[in-house]
């Protein structure tokens, strides 16, 4: 069990970072392709963008 709100559908909300606005959203605000998430946590959500690099870096560097 979560003590996290739940949405409509019973599912803990999260954080998302909104590509459009370049802000943290609580809950599915926006349409799904301005989203970047689910996060934990509200720093994490600010870091998105930070996250997503390092992750393509490592991904990148995998393939080779």
């Amino acid at each position: 069990m979560t003590d996290k709100p739940l949405d409509s559908a019973g599912n803990p909300e999260e954080f998302w970072f909104n590509l459009k606005t370049n802000r943290v959203e609580f809950g599915k605000l926006t349409a799904a392709s301005y989203r970047i998430g689910p996060f934990g946590t509200e720093a994490e959500a600010k870091n998105a963008l930070k996250l997503v690099a390092e992750r393509t870096t490592k991904w990148d560097e995998e393939e080779d």
